[in-house]
């Protein structure tokens, strides 16, 4: 077994599946490479933006250019704009020399936005105007220098209502959202997990030196049924621990798979002994009613948030539609039981 953690290698072969909504994302994918246009990614948490940002990059004449991620949502406010910009020697206090920035550097490639829904207010107006002029200042010069990249932007946050509420530009939005790619959730592309379970197999009985584990009718059965709320990330998890524990892969409880839920909890939602104590004749941990940990699990988040739903979303790693749709079932749930 090899010494060290292996993961997926974005540069290989990754899977779009045979799902309509992804090979339109396909299509999508290689006519914003070959023009260089600003593109927006829309994906719940963990469904493989960064990756298909890395797709786009390598199927086009940028390819050979380089490809420079940024975390918007880790910038700090007072270093961010020297960051992304650079800045001259003597700038400020601590400039002691001269710095390209996030865009110099990856001129003639492509500048990775993600999160940028989390970009602070006043770093949104200075970045508008780099799409607009293409180029930048730097912090302390006094004239702008051309660039040459192409920018994709990636978020889970539903952007236009995030322009409706006043907290992200709309002439940014409509700037960046040049081309949308909208990535499903894997729950609604069953019919392309056996390709992502045979990719990520192959990938990690590679990486630690193992005979590739090909799944059991049964097994690849469960995964196909299951709903994945951790999507791509999770899977790719699950597959990974199968080959450390040497095992074929098995879906945890429930209750683990939603953020700030342990199995004592849900158990204690639905009125039973905590599922850590309570096994089947197996050995195994009871399954967990989804629907009754589903229902706590958003209505604790928006009660944390004081019923801030797009919040609450975003504690639970789901995009706000889907939250709203959530919240429509959940309504309908009980106005049934109260019939």
């Amino acid at each position: 077994m090899a010494s060290n953690t292996p993961s997926a290698d974005p540069h290989r072969d990754w899977v779009l599946g045979q799902n309509p909504a992804m090979q339109r994302v396909a299509r999508s994918i290689n006519r914003a490479a070959e023009v260089g246009c600003t593109v927006l990614i829309i994906g719940e948490t963990g469904c493989g933006k960064e990756i298909l940002a890395r797709l786009l990059h390598r199927s086009g004449p940028r390819a050979g250019k380089p490809f420079v991620p940024v975390n918007c949502g880790a910038l700090a406010l007072n270093l961010a704009e020297s960051q992304l910009f650079g800045h001259e020697k003597g700038a400020f206090s601590g400039a002691d020399g001269k710095t390209l920035g996030i865009f110099r550097a990856a001129e003639g490639g492509v500048v990775f936005l993600d999160e940028i829904g989390e970009m602070p207010a006043e770093l949104q107006t200075k970045l508008l105007r780099v799409l607009q002029q293409r180029e930048v200042l730097p912090v302390g010069a006094t004239r702008p220098v051309p660039i040459d990249v192409q920018v994709v932007a990636a978020t889970n946050r539903d952007l236009q209502a995030e322009v409706t509420k006043g907290t992200f530009r709309e002439d940014l939005y409509f700037r960046l959202n040049m081309l949308e790619l909208v990535i499903p959730p894997l729950r609604e592309r069953p019919e392309d997990i056996p390709e992502f379970i045979d990719f990520f197999s192959r990938e990690y009985a590679q990486g630690y030196r193992m005979e590739q584990w090909q799944p059991s009718p049964q097994t690849l059965a469960e995964f196909c049924a299951f709903d994945w709320p951790g999507n791509v990330r999770q899977l790719s998890h699950i597959i990974e621990q199968a080959y450390v524990l040497q095992m074929e892969p098995q879906l945890p409880p429930r209750s683990r798979l939603i953020p700030g839920i342990d199995p004592a909890m849900a158990a204690s939602v639905q009125g039973d002994t905590p599922a850590t104590e309570q096994l089947t004749a197996d050995g195994k941990l009871p399954v967990v009613d989804l629907s009754v940990l589903r229902r706590w699990a958003v209505r604790q988040a928006l009660e944390e948030t004081r019923g801030h739903k797009t919040k609450a979303a975003k504690m639970l790693g789901v995009h706000p539609n889907t939250m709203t749709r959530i919240l429509a079932e959940l309504t309908e749930e009980d106005a049934r039981e109260a019939n």
